[in-house]
């Protein structure tokens, strides 16, 4: 069955050490080279993902700032556009105050000057009545300057009571 030989034993060892050597001195340090190099390169793209990463936050910061200062210029801007037609407003509404004020003002005028205009008319039929009665009641014929004068003075004497 299995029997243990010592010489064999010896040149295993001995084969073992040799290839262990052989292998240390061609493989093993290029296996170490390869795998410290690729530590190197993994934790190279780990810093530049960080980096990334970083600056990927930094832009996104900087990214909402400007979209807030946006929203806030916007809003500023609504505000002003707002206030400025309320004021446009309030100036239309004062000017067609004032325009009101104006057209009733001048429509009064205009209402005294045409009352005052109807009263001397009335004033001078009135006088032509009267002085056509006093005419045919004195049946004196008296001339039109004297009857227009005597008639004024009457038309004034009741206008004063």
């Amino acid at each position: 069955m299995l029997e243990i030989n010592p010489g064999l034993i010896l040149w295993t060892i001995i084969t073992f050490v040799i290839v262990l050597v052989i292998l240390r001195a061609t493989a093993w340090k290029p296996l170490l080279a390869a795998l410290t190099a690729r530590e190197e390169h993994i934790l190279s793209s780990l810093r530049e993902a960080q980096e990334t990463q970083q600056k990927a936050q930094q832009l996104l910061e900087e990214h909402r700032k400007q979209l807030a200062l946006a929203e806030e210029q916007s809003q500023r801007i609504i505000k002003e556009g707002r206030d400025m037609a309320d004021r446009l407003k309030a100036e239309i509404l004062e000017k067609a105050q004032g325009s009101a004020t104006f057209m009733v003002t001048q429509a009064k005028d205009e209402i005294r000057r045409e009352k005052e205009a109807a009263l001397i008319q009335l004033r001078s039929e009135v006088a032509d009545l009267a002085i056509l009665a006093a005419g045919k009641l004195l049946d004196a014929n008296l001339d039109t300057p004297k009857q227009r004068a005597l008639a004024d003075a009457a038309i004034k004497d009741i206008n004063k009571g």
